[in-house]
């Protein structure tokens, strides 16, 4: 049996709730989804780099069927990821239609199989509002959802609630967390853009401007 199943990206916030959770003393495997996306490339190997280096069981699920069948400018088939701030109109582009909904739906069946108690996902304070499947209204529907699909065998859970990105980014510092073996930039090239909306949310959580960040970016 198991705590806690965490869904690791291979990016900044689940790295920093992997280690959270290990932290408080809880038993944790980490599941992670290849669905397509043009970062899938470079986060997923530091996923499961991360897992081997805190000694945790990892799972990768492939769900091809979203890079297939969704539009997405995330998406590897696609268009190209704009640049721009999160609250520009352009940014609503990435978003890639009910993707946490299937994921963590995948999730509550596996934490069910391996008796983990429960899922946790880092949503957070900061996600914005154009992706409808990281609002508050719907974690807590999900949760619901999950809780009576499973006979309340499995809770999924968001520790991250109440934290903005650059609050998990201190708390990430305060665990020691290399953050240059997470992954933001949604382009996916071989160095972090500087550009786009997820870089630029990046920049802010680990404080940039103060110097902090130990990203490399190409602007």
């Amino acid at each position: 049996m198991y705590d806690t199943l965490v869904v690791l990206s291979g990016g900044m916030d689940s790295a920093v709730l992997l280690a959270d959770c290990l932290d408080q003393g809880q038993s944790c495997l980490a599941i992670s989804f290849d669905y397509g996306a043009k970062h899938n490339g470079r986060e997923l190997p530091m996923a499961k780099a991360l897992c081997n280096q805190l000694e945790v069981g990892h799972t990768l699920v492939a769900l091809p069927f979203i890079n297939e069948l969704f539009a997405s400018s995330l998406l590897s088939s696609g268009e190209e990821v704009p640049d721009g701030a999160y609250d520009a109109d352009t940014m609503k582009s990435t978003v890639v239609p009910f993707r946490n909904g299937i994921m963590l739906s995948i999730a509550a069946g596996y934490a069910e199989s391996v008796a983990a108690a429960r899922v946790v996902l880092a949503s957070h304070a900061g996600d914005h509002h154009i992706y409808p499947d990281c609002r508050p209204e719907f974690n807590a529907a999900l949760a619901r959802a999950v809780r009576l699909g499973t006979d309340d065998q499995v809770r999924i859970e968001y520790p991250f609630a109440q934290l903005d990105k650059r609050e998990i980014g201190d708390l990430g510092r305060r665990l020691e967390i290399d953050f240059t073996a997470t992954w933001t930039c949604y382009k996916g090239g071989l160095v972090h853009c500087g550009s786009c909306g997820a870089c630029d949310e990046r920049k802010y959580a680990l404080r940039h401007d103060q110097g902090l960040d130990p990203t490399s970016y190409l602007s």
